[in-house]
């Protein structure tokens, strides 16, 4: 499956002043399937070494001294020669400071040894932080990405030109039936790759499980045994939490009493780590939405819209034909693609009912309201008193129609989230 991360990598390969490189991310969002291809490709070998409870590598790195040292009892360890240049070394499951601090040593000079490491707790990167090396994040697959998995790469260019001249997209209806085959299947190249050979329903069911217990047994790491148990009280909740009309998260729906102060630690984990994002209110609208944010009133999102249909125990027919369901998953996924495009979760809520679900920052600091049109329900009038109010100059309403412009408001088909990342 072809990945945007490859083009990263391959500029990091032609970087003259390349440092070992540590890749981040979720499990089972392709991090090791990638970082193998990448080196079948584009080296003569590939030493691979998993350091998940690995002895031997933590001590070649932890007690050898000098870059030629731990080249050598690498290549003995693996059984065969590490070329320098020639070689990509890839370091699996690093979640050791000792490995990574003899790691370093590669990246404060030009050794010539090509080093990728992958961890999926974001937060070791406060321990594994440092000048000797560069770090990239990796997200779950884009529906661009699903696109060319499915073989429709031509679709991809009129999407792109659609949202450019903002004019109808041909293509629509077929955009449109292969982005809820995608909604419903998830980011995760294991359940893509199930779902286009042909897999039953019950059978992806059975994957996105297993999937859901590997991210369970991440909490693990989590120093406090309540606020593991926590953690998974407010991922199992989620869904229940997005299903209310007022979708701000709610302690007490975990357990009567329960208190932000109980919880906080277990939120800072998953929001961290990236297995939840975090939506904060805003009650007014100015730059840097940063300053306005109130930290105690905030939405939470699955880092997956496969995995949170599974979750919600929801059927193909049923997301066909269940508006409020579908509209679950279409907020989800907006939440997941403005996040992979770069930009942080606002919403606006005023004392009254006018609510906007997303607000997007541009990197130039414009702020730009985003709707969520739903033609099955009435005509809000929300932004509108938004953009007045504030004085916004223009906005966003992602819709299941096509591509139009109209009064300073971009219909964007959800479809399209992608093109975000490159146009703000």
């Amino acid at each position: 499956m072809e990945r945007k991360i490859m083009n990263d990598l391959l500029k990091w390969k032609r970087d003259e002043s390349r440092k070992p490189l540590l890749i981040y991310g979720n499990k089972q969002i392709g991090k090791t399937y990638t970082a193998i291809e990448f080196g079948e490709t584009y080296y003569k070998t590939v030493a691979y070494i998993n350091c998940e409870n690995n002895r031997e590598v933590y001590d070649i790195f932890s007690k050898e001294r000098t870059i030629e040292k731990i080249i050598f009892k690498l290549s003995l360890f693996l059984g065969e020669t590490i070329l320098k240049e020639d070689t990509l070394i890839i370091l699996d499951n690093v979640g050791d400071a000792e490995i990574v601090k003899g790691v370093k040593k590669f990246g404060k000079e030009k050794s010539g040894y090509p080093i990728i490491m992958i961890t999926s707790l974001k937060e070791n990167l406060l321990q594994f932080k440092g000048e000797e090396l560069q770090y990239k994040y990796m997200f779950p697959v884009d529906f661009e990405e699903y696109l060319k998995a499915v073989g429709n790469v031509e679709l991809i260019d009129f999407i792109k030109t659609s949202y450019k001249n903002k004019k109808s997209m041909p293509f629509h209806s077929v955009a449109m039936e292969l982005f809820e085959d995608y909604c419903l299947t998830g980011g995760l190249p294991e359940i893509i790759d199930a779902h286009l050979k042909g897999e039953s329903d019950l059978k992806l069911r059975m994957r996105k499980n297993k999937i859901l217990d590997t991210y369970r047994k991440e909490l693990l790491s989590i120093p406090s045994f309540i606020d593991i148990i926590r953690a998974d009280e407010v991922l199992q909740v989620l869904p229940y939490q997005l299903m209310k009309s007022n979708k701000k998260f709610q302690y007490g729906l975990m357990k009567n009493g329960g208190r932000s102060k109980d919880y906080a630690s277990a939120l800072e984990f998953l929001n961290v780590n990236g297995l939840v994002q975090k939506c904060y209110k805003v009650a007014d609208i100015k730059p840097p939405l940063s300053k306005v944010k109130d930290v105690d009133s905030f939405k939470l999102y699955l880092n997956d819209t496969g995995l949170l249909a599974d979750m919600m125990h929801l059927s193909r027919i049923q997301f066909l034909t269940d508006n409020v369901s579908k509209y679950i998953l279409y907020e989800n996924m907006v939440a997941n693609s403005i996040v992979s495009c770069g930009y942080n979760l606002y919403y606006y809520q005023s004392e009254g009912k006018a609510e906007v679900p997303f607000l997007i920052q541009t990197r130039s600091g414009k702020v730009i309201p985003v709707e969520i049109v739903n033609k099955n329900m009435a005509k809000s009038k929300s932004l509108a008193l938004v953009m007045n109010r504030f004085g916004l100059t223009e906005a966003i309403r992602i819709t299941e129609d096509n591509f139009s412009m109209k009064k300073n408001v971009f219909y964007i088909p959800i479809y399209a989230l992608f093109c975000l990342k490159d146009s703000l």
